[in-house]
């Protein structure tokens, strides 16, 4: 029964995973069905691409598109038959045999880790039952007995029909919210596997966790927040007051997604709960994006923006929310999930600029953290400014930064307008205007071209102040 219920469980695994990948296969489907029927070089738009640019290009998409339908129509009828290729222990554990050397195993050591792949045993949980399992049982002193089937039940050494094994299980992490469910009587899966790296047994335990109360948003948001953008390789955060005004320093939660999959997910791990303890330590919210990248991680959208399509098949995005959330309710953290749109450019469009100082250089995912946080308070990213008074009283109100709520235009771009910001000047009048010569002597500058007329003008001025003869000598 275990065994047919592991097989069960990775069937339908497997068989989500084929549907992603049809749904996929028919994105690609039609993007490039797409493009190709418009002409070669025509501009696309923000939300459809444009044409191939070349002839080259389009020929070669033309084959691609042959090559997806065959793969599309291959999928769906493996799909509509319920057929999936499945190997126990992973695909690439199977293709290690082909390539020992590669792998850097023996062919003993390959098939150690292939029978280690099979040697599991589970059990689910059962309410009301002992200690909240009857197949897999684990007393709260850390003894583990297995109920045994009937065609084995002659092997059993303890009462009941059950064998009790002679190591006990020891729990370091949780052990009071284990010992809590199993002395209640709750629900407890267990699993027991083998580890051929460290050649040892182990016992893990698993339960549901009740669902988390939905807490209002203007009670999640009452102290302010912590914006979070999340990038590649780190996590930027910024904390917002409840005016939506950046307080203290940025911060940065760093994570290194290159190795195996234990290590990629011990990363995320790491980088999340050290942002949920700072985020319990002040008592805060935490905002992020609802960033979806399905769309978005095929070649044929983006096809020549490679390095676009690294960065974004990179970012853990699914993986991170759900690990987030699940340990946010743990702690008691409340999670605002809010729209992606612009907030990178906006931020660093309206914010990166005026928080970077001598000693402080920030960059474009701090500010995008900090325009994540204003749109999770309600606050709009894009600041505007007021136009001056008419003079250095306050007469004219309170000169905001912030267009109000029935501001026409308040999200469009302010026109430039030629011209100096005065009310006293034309705005098209030239911003630079001619030297106006003085009337004072001391203040004129003479040239050799100037200083006749210059001199001149000065007799006229000043004629009853002269003496009756005067001799000039100009030296060049």
């Amino acid at each position: 029964m275990l065994i047919t219920k592991a097989t069960h469980d990775q069937w339908a695994l497997s068989r989500r995973a084929q549907l992603a990948h049809i749904h996929s296969l028919q994105a690609g489907v039609r993007t490039i069905a797409h493009r190709l029927s418009l002409p070669i070089g025509e501009t696309g738009s923000r939300r459809a691409p444009g044409g191939y640019r070349s002839a080259k290009e389009w020929f070669a998409k033309s084959r691609r598109l042959r090559v997806l339908r065959d793969r599309l129509s291959a999928e769906q009828a493996d799909h509509a038959v319920g057929r999936v290729r499945v190997v126990r222990g992973g695909k690439r554990l199977a293709r290690n045999r082909h390539h020992l050397q590669a792998a850097q195993l023996t062919q003993a050591q390959w098939r150690q880790h292939w029978e280690a792949s099979r040697w599991f045993l589970q059990a689910d949980g059962e309410s009301g039952k002992r200690y909240g399992n009857e197949t897999i049982r684990v007393t709260p002193e850390g003894e583990v007995s297995l109920k045994l089937p009937a065609p084995l039940a002659h092997l059993a050494n303890a009462p009941h029909g059950r064998y009790t094994l002679t190591g006990a299980a020891l729990f370091h992490h949780r052990s009071d919210e284990w010992a809590d469910h199993i002395t209640t009587n709750r629900s407890v899966a267990y699993r027991i596997h083998y580890d051929t790296d460290r050649a040892r047994w182990y016992l893990t335990a698993s339960w549901t966790i009740p669902p988390v109360k939905t807490v209002p948003l203007d009670v999640a948001r009452a102290r302010g927040l912590i914006g979070v953008d999340t990038n590649a390789d780190h996590l930027a955060a910024w904390r917002l007051d409840q005016h939506g005004n950046p307080c203290g320093q940025p911060r940065q939660f760093s994570y290194d997604l290159s190795g195996t999959a234990n290590h990629r997910d011990a990363q995320v791990r790491h980088a999340l709960i050290r942002l949920l303890h700072w985020a319990q330590r002040h008592g805060l919210s935490i905002a992020i994006e609802n960033l979806d990248f399905t769309a978005d991680k095929t070649r044929e959208k983006h096809g020549r923006q490679k390095r676009f399509r690294q960065v974004i098949s990179g970012m853990p995005v699914s993986k991170l929310r759900a690990r987030l959330v699940s340990m946010a309710a743990e702690l008691g953290i409340t999670i605002i999930a809010v729209d992606p749109a612009y907030t990178s450019r906006w931020g660093a469009q309206h914010w990166q600029k005026p928080l970077t100082h001598t000693t402080r250089k920030t960059t474009r995912h701090d500010a995008a953290s900090i325009a994540i946080g204003r749109r999770a308070l309600g606050h709009r990213i894009r600041r505007r400014t007021a136009p001056p008074p008419h003079d250095q009283s306050d007469r004219a109100g309170h000169r905001t930064a912030q267009a109000g709520h029935g501001t026409p235009g308040r999200e469009e771009t302010r026109p430039r307008i030629p011209g100096p910001r005065t009310r006293s000047v034309s705005p098209d009048a030239a911003r630079t205007r001619e030297t106006r010569t003085l009337n004072t002597v001391r203040s004129v500058r003479l040239s050799p071209c100037n200083s006749s007329s210059v001199l001149r003008r000065v007799f006229d001025l000043e004629r009853c102040a002269l003496p009756d003869t005067l001799t000039f000598r100009h030296s060049r």
